[in-house]
């Protein structure tokens, strides 16, 4: 005895199948995009780590200038 539901869900499994192939597909092809995206911005984030490095120093150096200035100012004062 053949199951009467048997060619709907032979129908049903092939739709699935194949909705899952298109979209394995799709996210194939999303993280091969994505991939490029970052390919294409590799140079814009070395720049990025370049000028927040630059700009860290920048404010270490002017701290330690503002100390120095200080401290001269307060040697040269008269006690």
């Amino acid at each position: 005895m053949e199951n009467p539901h048997a060619e709907r869900h032979a129908v049903l499994l092939e739709r699935i199948l194949k909705n899952a192939s298109a979209c394995t597909e799709m996210i194939m092809e999303l993280n091969h995009c994505v991939e490029e995206i970052l390919r294409a911005n590799a140079s814009v984030k070395i720049a990025a780590d370049l000028a927040t490095k630059y700009r860290k120093n920048v404010q270490y150096n002017l701290a330690a200038t503002q100390l120095q200035q200080q401290q001269q100012q307060q040697q040269e004062m008269p006690q």
